[in-house]
């Protein structure tokens, strides 16, 4: 019986002085696929996130060789023995993980590297910045063993887009970094020895960014996707601009603009991130 100090062990999370809190998913004798406690603890981990103000960003990332390998097989043969009933309780635990870690108010960068297959994929999809390096091999294999990429579909089809989504959850084909990038699946392709450094370039420029500025242009992304630009939109639009004009943060910003200096918030840092 695996103890709940055992379980944390599964996914670790460490925060600097600087406000990036790493969260990683620590198996990597098994390629870091997940199961039922992983996804407790990684929703644990960003409910807990979520109102930390001083955590700024948020890596998600992998010990060992590999993002993820998906489902943990003994966790799957769990499932297959499951009633209906447990096995929606299985699955919207998943999902409700999976929109936490979307909706996480800081910025997130997904650092990849391995295998990142099955709900791996939808971590990724997941995440504001994915970077991965060009060792990576991603797949949305689960229709070779019958099933479907449900709870993880609506993230991924946000990120590539219904035709790509049609071909990949079809075929349940393995594909490369560079495949990835061009359905824009991840942003940045590396070499292996660079994937800390670009992850590291990243959170620079997030850190020259207001705080608050990046919580309001999350939520606009996620407020106005898809939506069409009637009056409703341009009512809201204006109104969040004028909030952040005359707020702590936008009054700031203003101000340091005006007078050629640096704002308040910036960090400015030569060290590893």
């Amino acid at each position: 019986m695996m103890t709940d100090s055992t379980a944390d062990q599964l996914v670790l999370c460490e925060r600097d002085d600087r406000g990036i809190a790493r969260i990683t998913l620590n198996r990597p004798d098994k390629h870091n696929a997940f199961d039922d406690r992983m996804i407790a603890r990684l929703r644990q981990l960003f409910d807990a996130l979520r109102d930390d103000n001083g955590v700024r960003i948020v890596i998600l990332q992998a010990a060992g060789k590999s993002f993820s390998a998906g489902g943990d097989l003994a966790w799957m043969q769990r499932m297959a023995d499951y009633d209906y009933g447990h096995n929606m309780d299985d699955a919207r635990a998943l999902a409700e993980m999976l929109q936490a870690l979307k909706t996480l108010p800081q910025p997130t960068i997904a650092r990849v590297q391995g295998f990142a297959f099955g709900g791996a994929v939808g971590l990724v999809s997941c995440c504001d910045v994915a970077i991965a390096s060009d060792d990576a091999r991603f797949g949305l294999t689960e229709a070779r063993i019958g099933l479907i990429p449900a709870t993880i579909g609506p993230h991924v089809i946000e990120a590539i887009g219904t035709r790509w989504a049609r071909r990949l959850f079809l075929t349940a084909e393995r594909f490369d970094a560079q495949r990835a990038l061009h359905i824009n699946l991840i942003h940045e392709v590396c070499a292996l020895p660079e994937l800390d450094e670009r992850v590291a370039s990243v959170a620079k420029e997030l850190f020259a960014n207001s705080p608050a500025a990046l919580r309001e242009a999350k939520l606009l992304v996620q407020d106005f996707a898809g939506r069409p630009i009637d009056e409703a939109v341009i009512a809201d639009t204006s109104a969040r601009i004028a909030h952040m004009r005359v707020s702590e943060e936008g009054q700031e910003g203003l101000r340091a603009f005006l007078e050629k200096r640096t704002p308040a918030w910036a960090q400015e840092t030569t060290r590893d991130v």
